[in-house]
C-alpha cells in the first residue's frame, strides 16, 4: 500500500473501532444497570439494545445516497456528530425510554456505507482487499476490547459514563476524519433523494442482492452466536464470566492469523470466488462441529477458531466485491443498501437466537446457523466472478480542488477508464482501467495537455 492508502487505512479502521468499541461496551453490563432505570422492563431493556442495529438498519440507504450526493467525508462527519449526540442523550437520561431513544438516534447516524464508500474510493483496486480487511478486523478487536473494558470503566465511572465516553470517542472520529483528503470521482451522482430509477439499479442488479443476502446471513450468525455462546463457556464449560474475554481473544487473534494468507493468495491468484466460497464452507462447518461436539470443549474451540477464519475473510471481501460490482455513480447508494442488511441481520439474529434457545436448545442455534451457510453456498455458488480491473495511478501535480471534478470527470471518459478518482491533496488520481480497452497513450496526452 502507499502512503495514502496506509493512512486511509488507519484513520478509517480507527474511526470504526472507536465506535464501535462504545457500542460494545455496554453489552456486558447494560442489563445490569437497567434496573435502575424508571419505567424499566425486560422488554424494553431488549428494546434499548437492539433498536440501535434497527435504526442503522433504515438509514444507511439514505446516508448512503446522501454521501454520492454531496461526498462522503461531510456525511461522515454529520453521521458522527449525531452519534455523539445520541451517546449523551443516553449517558443523561435515568428513564429506560429516554435509553432507547439515545439508542436510536446513535444508529440514526448511520455511516457505514459512506465509511465503506470513502475508502473504496480511496484505495487501488488490487490494495482494497487489504484495506476492508484492516477495517473489517477492526471491529473485531473493538469486540473482544469492548468485553474487557466495559466491566472495567462500569466500576471506574459507571454505564452512564460509558456513554459519555462513547461520545469522545465518537468526537475523536470526526478529528480523524477531518485529516483524510478528499476524494473526487468521474462520476457525480445529480440524485437529491432514493428515486425508482435508482431503486430499479440497486436492488435489480442480481449479484448485489447475492452479497447483500451472504452479509445478512453473516452477522446474522455472529450476533446468534454471541447469545448462546457465553451462556456454554459458563454452564457447559465451567469457565468463569471474568475470564470470557481470554477464550475469544485467542480465537480472534487465530483467525486474524489465517486469514492475512488466505487474502494474499486469494489476490495473487485471481481466485476469489473460489476462496469466498471456502471461507462459506468454513463457517458453516464451525456451526455443525459447534452443535455436535457441544461436549468437548478442544473441539468447540476449534470449531470457533475455523468459524472466524470464514467469518473475517468474508467481513473483509464482501464490501470489496460490492465496490467491485457496483455502479460508480451509485456506489454509495450500494454500500448503503449492502450495510441496511448487515444491520438488520444482527437484529434478526438476535431475536431469532433468543426463541430458539428459550424454545429448543443452545445447540439449534448453531444448527439453524449451519443452515443459514448452506442457503448462502447455494446462493453464491451461481455468482458471477468480478471483473478483474486493473489500477493505475496517475501523478497529475499541482491540482486546485476545485478542478478536481471536472479533471476526474475528463479522465473517466478516456478509453478503457471504468472509474476515476481525483485526490487533490496529493497531485494523484486513481483510475481503474480495463486492461483490453485501455489506451496509455490516449492518457498520457490527457496529462500532457493539462500541465
Amino acid at each position: 500500500m502507499n502512503s495514502i492508502e496506509r493512512r486511509v487505512a488507519v484513520s478509517l479502521a480507527l474511526i470504526y473501532a472507536t465506535r464501535m468499541l462504545g457500542l460494545f461496551m455496554i453489552l456486558p453490563v447494560f442489563a445490569l444497570y437497567a434496573e435502575e432505570l424508571i419505567h424499566v422492563t425486560p422488554f424494553l431493556i431488549g428494546v434499548a439494545i437492539g433498536i440501535y442495529g434497527l435504526t442503522q438498519a433504515i438509514f444507511q440507504i439514505p446516508f448512503g445516497v446522501w454521501s454520492d450526493r454531496i461526498g462522503r467525508k461531510p456525511v461522515i462527519i454529520i453521521g458522527l456528530a449525531i452519534f455523539a449526540l445520541g451517546s449523551i442523550v443516553a449517558g443523561v437520561s435515568d428513564s429506560i425510554y429516554g435509553v432507547i431513544i439515545g439508542r436510536a438516534m446513535q444508529g440514526l447516524g448511520a455511516i457505514a456505507a459512506a465509511v465503506m464508500a470513502l475508502a473504496a474510493d480511496l484505495t487501488r483496486e488490487e490494495q482494497r482487499t487489504k484495506v476492508m480487511a484492516i477495517i473489517g478486523a477492526s471491529i473485531g478487536i473493538s469486540f473482544m476490547a469492548a468485553l474487557v473494558l466495559g466491566p472495567v470503566f462500569n466500576s471506574w465511572v459507571g454505564v452512564p459514563g460509558i456513554f459519555l465516553i462513547t461520545a469522545v470517542l465518537a468526537s475523536l472520529g470526526i478529528i480523524l476524519m477531518l485529516g483524510l483528503p478528499s476524494a473526487e470521482r468521474g462520476l457525480k451522482s445529480t440524485r437529491t433523494h432514493v428515486d425508482r430509477e435508482m431503486f430499479k439499479t440497486v436492488l435489480g442488479n442480481a449479484q448485489l442482492l447475492r452479497l447483500d443476502f451472504g452479509v445478512f446471513v453473516l452477522h446474522l450468525v455472529v450476533t446468534a452466536v454471541f447469545v448462546v455462546v457465553p451462556l456454554i463457556l459458563r454452564d457447559h464449560y465451567a469457565i468463569a464470566t471474568d475470564i470470557h474475554w481470554q477464550v475469544y481473544m485467542v480465537v480472534l487473534l487465530i483467525a486474524l492469523l489465517l486469514i492475512v494468507p488466505s487474502v494474499v493468495f486469494a489476490e495473487k491468484l485471481n481466485m476469489m470466488k473460489p476462496f469466498f466460497l471456502v471461507a462459506i464452507i468454513l463457517c458453516g462447518l464451525g456451526m455443525l462441529t459447534m452443535s455436535l461436539m457441544l461436549q468437548n470443549f478442544m473441539w468447540f474451540f476449534i470449531a470457533m477458531v475455523v468459524y472466524f477464519w470464514g467469518f473475517n475473510f468474508l467481513e473483509a471481501c464482501l464490501p470489496t466485491l460490492v465496490s467491485k460490482i457496483s455502479n460508480p455513480e451509485i456506489k454509495g447508494a450500494s454500500m448503503g443498501v449492502f450495510s441496511s442488511s448487515q444491520f438488520f441481520g444482527a437484529f434478526c439474529g438476535g431475536a431469532i437466537a433468543g426463541l430458539l434457545a428459550q424454545e429448543f436448545s443452545q445447540t439449534s442455534v448453531f444448527l439453524f446457523a449451519f443452515l443459514m451457510f448452506v442457503v448462502w453456498f447455494l446462493v453464491a455458488f451461481s455468482m458471477q466472478a468480478p471483473t478483474n480491473y486493473k489500477s493505475y495511478t496517475v501523478q497529475l501535480g499541482d491540482v486546485h480542488n476545485d478542478q478536481a471534478p471536472a479533471i476526474a470527470h475528463s479522465l473517466q471518459q478516456l478509453p478503457g477508464v471504468a472509474d476515476a478518482t481525483v485526490i487533490a491533496e496529493e497531485g494523484v488520481a486513481y483510475l481503474r482501467i480495463d486492461r483490453d480497452t485501455f489506451e496509455e497513450e490516449a492518457l498520457k496526452s490527457f496529462c500532457a495537455d493539462l500541465n
